[in-house]
């Protein structure tokens, strides 16, 4: 991913320098599990570990692997300069490539979904605060993008709370999907290795021995936690779209904070644009991006194939370093995020009471009309709002078939904000838990 959009902790993850320390870790920690098991001298896992403080150098290791057209081995080769061939010789023991490029892989996505988890918890908190700080800021709820009924920013807030909230248990169990390790050899049979090895270095590395592997860990795993980062990006859009719409200039109910000396156009020194959702909106793209070659690199050729392998190098990385950004930048877009009450009642008030139909619809019904008879009446006179830009509580007053059965004060009853934030505790106390 390109440094724009990367962030340096997710970025480390992934970096030549990171995977070869892993490698490295994997390899001397399967020494010391073959030691115990007197398959090789103690003395020689000791001399691996000499190396823990090595720099381990990209450069050559590229250099070896231009000529052995092999990364593992190229590594390994590199390792042996530093410990010296006599002891080198018994790296690597039983193990097959897959073995390291696998566990490795895992380790970092579990590192990776460690830090995931913390970003969405500083989101999550952004998004508590601010359904708390608006709980009762009245706002027009919209279905197909048009006037519905009235609903609360807090609402809105607490919504995206909780999509947010599922997505964070989804990572846990995608985070603890994927963290498995293999130290079983050629096609997992475990013929030329102890499967203690394999418990000890999964101990070491914080994973859990894979049941059963091939050659490969099983890409199923996989699929499901590139998966779950889909989810959570689409989840990014759902709250970015809402934002960009409030932002409109006929809407204005929320806006992006925008900072002193910022500009919004190099052509109209006036405008102020939803930039960084619409950035998110992009964004979101790129990580879903990774789903489908996921799902792909699931079907692999008997007991081991590297179709996967191309796959995973790019959207490792680039999944995980695109995600944690946006998962940032919303968050801070939601911290600093300027919220317009005044502009909510002003469009809520709009078109003159028509939002409250729907209670003269009930209210109808309760007196004795039919709901059709009813849906007629209501719809007839809120047609003028929407037509002749009446006002929608003096045209139902002045319907005599309306008046017959409901007094003015019943009417107005029926054009009682309040009615409809009755439940926002309610609704807060199942999202947040309390009170």
């Amino acid at each position: 991913m390109i440094p724009r959009y990367s962030r340096p902790d997710m970025v480390k993850i992934w970096s030549p320098e990171t995977k070869f320390r892993i490698w490295y870790e994997i390899e001397a920690h399967a020494c010391d599990a073959q030691a115990n098991l007197g398959v090789i001298p103690k003395a020689s896992a000791e001399a691996v570990w000499k190396a823990k403080d090595v720099e381990f150098d990209v450069a050559r290791i590229d250099e070896i692997e231009a000529v052995t057209k092999h990364d593992v081995i190229a590594f390994l080769t590199h390792l042996a300069e530093h410990i010296g061939s006599t002891e080198a010789r018994f790296v690597h023991q039983g193990m097959t490539s897959s073995d390291v490029l696998d566990t490795t892989l895992n380790v970092q996505l579990v590192r990776a979904a460690d830090i995931l988890l913390t970003d969405m918890d500083a989101l999550l908190a952004a998004l508590k605060r601010r359904a708390y700080e608006h709980k009762e800021t009245v706002r027009i709820g919209r279905s197909h993008g048009i006037h519905a009924e009235p609903t609360t920013m807090g609402l809105t807030f607490a919504r995206f709370y909780a999509e947010m909230e599922r997505n964070r248990n989804r990572l846990e169990k995608a985070r603890f999907e994927v963290a498995t390790g293999a130290i079983s050899g050629a096609v997992g049979t475990f013929a030329n290795i102890d499967p203690a090895v394999e418990e000890h270095v999964c101990a070491q590395m914080g994973l859990r021995p894979e049941p059963i592997s091939t050659q490969v860990i099983p890409r199923d795993r996989h699929a499901m936690f590139f998966a779950t980062l889909g989810v959570i990006a689409s989840s990014i859009e759902n709250v970015a779209i809402e934002i960009r719409h409030m932002q409109r200039t006929e809407v204005l109910e929320a806006e992006e904070f925008f900072s002193k000396g910022q500009k919004g156009s190099s052509a109209m020194p006036h405008k102020r644009n939803p930039v960084l959702t619409e950035n998110l909106t992009g964004l979101a793209r790129l990580v879903r991006m990774a789903v489908v070659p996921a799902m792909e690199n699931v079907a692999l050729w008997h007991e081991r194939d590297i179709s996967h392998s191309s796959v995973e190098r790019g959207i490792g990385p680039d999944a995980t370093i695109t995600l944690d950004f946006a998962l940032a930048r919303l968050t801070g877009v939601i911290d600093k995020l300027v919220v317009y009450p005044e502009n909510m009642e002003r469009n809520m008030n709009k078109f003159r009471g028509l939002i409250h139909s729907q209670r003269v619809l009930l209210a109808l019904t309760q007196k004795g009309v039919s709901r059709e008879d009813s849906y007629a009446l209501v719809q007839r006179n809120a047609m003028k709002v929407w037509e002749q830009g009446a006002d929608f509580l003096s045209e139902l007053k002045a319907d005599a078939e309306v008046r017959a059965v409901m007094s003015e004060a019943e009417i107005e009853a029926c054009f009682d904000l309040g009615y409809h934030t009755k439940n926002v505790d309610r609704i807060f106390a199942r999202v947040f838990g309390e009170g």
